[in-house]
C-alpha cells in the first residue's frame, strides 16, 4: 500500500485523513499473464494503478485487435472513455505480463474527489498527462513515417520495450508486422 500512498503524494499533498480514505477504497490485485481487466460491451467501472507488469488497453477492428495504449509500472489505465460517461464500450483492458495492479471504482474515485479538494488537483494532473500522451500518439500517426513513430515509441517505451509482443506494437504504430520488422531492420 505504501507504494500507492507514495505514487498520491508526488502529485498532490496526503492528509493522513486523505491516507485513511484511500486505503479503505483502493483494492490490491495480482493478476496473471493474459487476464482480462474489462472486457468490450460493459461499462468500465475501475482505474488501475500499476504496480508491477504491464496492461494495455486494445478494441478490435475487423477481426484484429488495434493496441491503443500500454501502462507500465507507475501508471494508470483505464477505458477513459467508459469509465468517465458511464458508458458500455469496445475496449478491452488485459494484462501482458503478470501484474499487480490496485484498483479504484468510478464510485470511490468520485467519492474521493468531492470529500478531499486536494484528489481533484490529483485528478486532474493524471488526465492531463494522459491526455498529453494520446495527443502526441495521435499527432504521431498522422504526421510521421513508420520509422519515425518505432523511433519515438523506442525512446518513450524504452523500459518495457523488450517485454512486449512485436505484433502488440506493429498495432499500437498502426503499421503491419512485416513494415515493423523492416523498419527494425533499418534501425
Amino acid at each position: 500500500m505504501d507504494d500507492i500512498l507514495a505514487h498520491f503524494a508526488q502529485l498532490t499533498s496526503v492528509s493522513p485523513e486523505l491516507s485513511q480514505a484511500i486505503q479503505q477504497r483502493i483494492h490490491q490485485h495480482s493478476v496473471k499473464k493474459g487476464t482480462f481487466l474489462h472486457q468490450a460491451d460493459s461499462v468500465c467501472t475501475r482505474t488501475y494503478w500499476i504496480r508491477t507488469g504491464i496492461i494495455r488497453l486494445y478494441y478490435l477492428k475487423d477481426g484484429r485487435e488495434v493496441t491503443d495504449f500500454f501502462s507500465s509500472e507507475n501508471q494508470w489505465i483505464t477505458s477513459a472513455d467508459s469509465f468517465m460517461t458511464n458508458q458500455v464500450d469496445q475496449c478491452y483492458l488485459q494484462a501482458i505480463d503478470d501484474s499487480d495492479v490496485f484498483a479504484l471504482t468510478n464510485h470511490d474515485l468520485h467519492w474521493l474527489f468531492t470529500h478531499f479538494p486536494e484528489m481533484e488537483r490529483f485528478g486532474r494532473i493524471v488526465m492531463s498527462q494522459l491526455f498529453i500522451q494520446q495527443s502526441e500518439r495521435l499527432n504521431s500517426l498522422r504526421f510521421t513515417s513508420a520509422a519515425e513513430r518505432y523511433q519515438y515509441f523506442c525512446a518513450s517505451h524504452r523500459p518495457i520495450l523488450n517485454r512486449l509482443p512485436l505484433g502488440m506494437v506493429a498495432s499500437y504504430l498502426g503499421i503491419t508486422q512485416e513494415t515493423l520488422s523492416r523498419v527494425r531492420a533499418a534501425f
